[in-house]
């Protein structure tokens, strides 16, 4: 297992000790991958996942370069279609996956003690006016979705789940999303990353959250 301790400090020193080890450690298997990527990348998966330093989705899902096309934002969100003229990160992003690279699934990949979700459930952290307030109301509708009675970690889990439904139906209200859904050339699927245990859950066809088989 990695030690925290090892990881970069922040210094500049250490984030070119870790390039590094990359060069030294993983470059001599990947470079061949990587000189065939540099005519172009062709990903058939898009991950839509939290900016969240513990949840990587290319290590979670076990994908090697050119095999994922990943948008990450606080709590993993898309916004409803708006082409408005506003700038529009997120849904730029989200434009070039399914209309030029043509991928074939979505993925909203919530996490355990996601910090975006707490925000908008429980209330922002000082200092997080300017953006992530707004930026996380998006979802407010996630509050009416989970069961009241529920408290602590279950709450938790429910509110992640709920959030990450809600941007699978704000990705639904994107016309050439829902064209390709409804004719089968692309699938939206909700997962959700259990950072203590390393489970994956899955929100299943028929909009039920369960456990990923590990065999």
């Amino acid at each position: 297992m990695a030690d925290l301790h090892s990881t970069t400090d922040g210094s500049l020193d250490a984030l070119f000790d870790g390039y590094r080890r990359f060069r030294h450690d993983a470059w001599p298997d990947l470079q061949r991958r990587f000189e065939q990527l540099a005519d172009g990348q062709a990903p058939k998966v898009m991950v839509i996942g939290c900016s969240d330093s513990r949840v990587d989705p290319q290590q979670i899902l076990g994908a090697g370069p050119g095999e994922l096309f990943v948008l990450r934002n606080v709590a993993a969100l898309a916004p409803p279609y708006a082409p408005d003229g506003s700038h529009h990160g997120a849904s730029a992003a989200i434009e070039y996956a399914v209309r030029v690279l043509k991928v074939e699934r979505l993925v909203v990949l919530a996490h355990a003690g996601c910090g975006g979700v707490k925000a908008l459930f429980d209330g922002a952290p000082p200092d997080t006016f300017d953006f992530v307030v707004g930026w996380v109301n998006m979802a407010s509708r996630a509050r009416r979705a989970i069961d009241p009675t529920l408290q602590g970690p279950e709450r938790q889990q429910a509110a992640e789940e709920a959030v990450a439904s809600v941007t699978i139906e704000n990705l639904m209200t994107f016309p050439w999303i829902a064209e390709r859904v409804e004719e089968g050339s692309l699938e939206l699927t909700g997962m959700h990353f259990g950072v203590a245990e390393g489970r994956l859950r899955c929100r299943c066809g028929d909009g039920k959250w369960a456990d990923v088989p590990t065999e």
